[in-house]
């Protein structure tokens, strides 16, 4: 069946067959596909990190993960997971306006998990990326701030921010995803540097690297709080600049065409778009439809039928409408009429 017909697939997995399996087990109280998952991602940290987040917001609401720590209480997998879950919990309970004391020691609790995950593993980045989630929720000014998450930047530009904690997943894993993503979620929880944390961000990152892509989510974010403002008179007078144009090109030159090593001895090799996260696929094939750049054709191709609601829902008219406006710009990337 031809992609233009194909039902979307909406789904946090994405084309991760394993990964899916995983999530599904995990709603029913089991883990041990999660424990295979991980295990095979010992050392890719891109894909532990992505996947441990992905297996923690199916794993919030079951106590899959409570049961693994009790069977393996020394498993530096089961307490990274752990950290996920509790932090991911903690995220729940502020978006849905919890605040105070309750979510302090929500908070709290997930902020010694992640301790506890470092301590037994002290090289995986992934407790400190959720560190980062939680410095989002340390807006109270009631209550004294966690210095590690308001220090001051090392450049002076930026607001006090998680930097000393962006640091230490740095230097684990340079240019982690998740990381870079939370630092710009925390500035936006702030209002204040999110768009200059992701210029800053996108200018000095290595060619290959997601979070070029970085810029894009803050020209979203914009545009989604102006609309709720009543700011924004026209999303394509939105998109119609040339700086938001200069990065759309930037990501599709410097992330998704970026070549990649090839075997020992061989030339360097285009990258396989499957191994690029959905979210970024789509926030670049929008950025080339709604600027005008063009060339979007490849990109969706790459996501085939499995379309986020990010960014489409954040963009359009109307957000019940966001898979409409997706198959639409891909109509027009790939030549098609409806």
């Amino acid at each position: 069946m031809g992609a233009d017909v194909m039902d979307l697939i909406v789904h946090s997995a994405g084309r991760d067959h394993e990964l899916r399996l995983a999530m599904e087990d995990l709603q029913m109280d089991r883990w041990l596909a999660a424990q295979q998952l991980l295990r095979s991602t010992s050392t890719n940290w891109a894909l532990r990190t992505s996947r441990s987040q992905a297996l923690a917001v199916g794993a919030a609401k079951s106590h899959a993960i409570e049961a693994w720590r009790e069977e393996e209480p020394h498993s530096a997998s089961a307490l990274m997971m752990w950290a996920r879950v509790l932090t991911q919990r903690a995220l729940y309970a502020f978006r849905d306006g919890v605040r105070g004391e309750k979510l302090r020691r929500a908070a709290y609790a997930a902020d010694q998990a992640c301790r506890a995950a470092a301590s037994a593993r002290p090289q995986d980045p992934v407790p400190g990326v959720c560190l980062l989630a939680l410095a989002q929720t340390d807006v109270d000014r009631s209550w004294p701030h966690n210095p590690l998450n308001w220090s001051e930047h090392r450049d002076g530009f930026l607001p006090p921010g998680p930097w000393t904690l962006l640091n230490w997943v740095h230097a684990r894993d340079p240019y982690n995803r998740e990381a870079y993503h939370r630092a710009l979620q925390v500035l936006q929880s702030r209002g204040a540097g999110d768009l200059d944390f992701a210029l800053w961000v996108a200018s000095a990152a290595p060619e290959g690297a997601a979070v070029t892509l970085l810029p894009l989510y803050a020209f979203v974010e914009t545009y989604r709080r102006s609309i709720a403002h009543s700011r924004a008179s026209s999303v394509i007078a939105f998109w119609a600049t040339e700086e938001k144009a200069h990065y759309a090109r930037r990501g599709l030159e410097w992330w998704f065409n970026a070549p990649a090593p090839g075997p020992a001895g061989q030339k360097w090799q285009r990258r396989d778009p499957r191994t690029h996260s959905l979210a970024d696929l789509n926030h670049l094939a929008h950025a080339l439809t709604a600027t005008g750049v063009g060339n979007a054709g490849d990109v969706f191709t790459a996501i085939g039928p499995y379309a986020t609601p990010a960014p489409w829902a954040h963009v359009g008219t109307n957000p019940a409408w966001w898979m409409d406006d997706f198959r639409s710009a891909r109509d027009r990337a790939l030549g098609r009429r409806r």
